[in-house]
């Protein structure tokens, strides 16, 4: 079996402009992203871009080479191409996984291929969160216990305006009394997605060896199922010779 390629895309904008996300992920947070799928997946290719480069550095050629793609936006969701969009969701309808991390539940991509608004409940006071096992058997939670704790984070709250996942693999409680499907698995097309709810830029989540082991596990989960090209082909021959009334 051929490597798995992973492509971590990070917006790239907090780490730039507050000193706090840079003292806490000096090379950016996709590369913390990459990091962690590297060191559970040591024989993944695992590259990582930012919405600064030329076509996001998500070109044609680069997301053909693609197996798995990480998403985290926040603040330049309306900086990223709709015509970038168009071709990432077209990879994902052929077969590329897509995963899609906190705040990037309002990117044009995610809201895009689930056709809602993504919308949620939050509040950032660094609470405490419990992310439950709801789905033991899946491939995600494998080397996962029970459940796993942050000791800070955002809290998000129901309720999350998605369509109902085809696979539901973590709820997360707060500290505050909330709770959230933060683990949600969707197919769209011939693709994979799954949302993870973890990850705002003030804490040090992509340091936490569980979810470093989620975001490896997925990656492992999303990658392509073969690949189906999009076509509206007008099939001029039949397979059999029809027949005449």
């Amino acid at each position: 079996m051929k490597p798995l390629r992973v492509l971590v895309w990070g917006e790239n904008v907090h780490e730039q402009r507050d000193a706090a996300v840079q003292a806490i992920y000096p090379h950016g947070m996709h590369t913390a992203i990459a990091d962690g799928i590297r060191e559970n997946l040591p024989g993944a290719e695992v590259t990582t871009t930012t919405l600064q480069e030329p076509e996001h550095g998500l070109t044609a050629e680069r997301l053909a080479a693609t197996d798995v793609l990480t998403w985290w936006g926040h603040r330049a969701h309306a900086e990223v191409s709709d015509a970038v969009v168009e071709r990432v969701q077209r990879r994902v309808l052929e077969g590329m996984g897509l995963i899609v991390l906190h705040s990037g539940h309002y990117s044009k991509i995610f809201k895009r291929l689930l056709g809602t608004t993504c919308s949620l409940n939050w509040r950032v006071a660094g609470e405490r969160e419990r992310l439950w096992v709801c789905h033991p058997g899946h491939p995600i939670a494998q080397g996962i216990d029970r459940c796993f704790e942050l000791p800070q984070e955002e809290m998000y709250g129901e309720p999350f305006a998605v369509p109902t996942p085809d696979e539901q693999v973590f709820i997360s409680w707060f500290e505050g009394g909330e709770v959230f499907r933060s683990g949600c698995c969707w197919r769209r097309g011939n693709g994979r997605i799954f949302y993870f709810r973890p990850g705002h830029e003030t804490f040090p989540t992509y340091h936490d060896r569980n979810v470093r082991r989620v975001l490896a596990n997925a990656a492992e989960w999303a990658r392509p199922q073969g690949q189906w090209v999009d076509a509206c082909v007008n099939v001029k021959e039949p397979r059999e010779k029809l027949g005449t009334r």
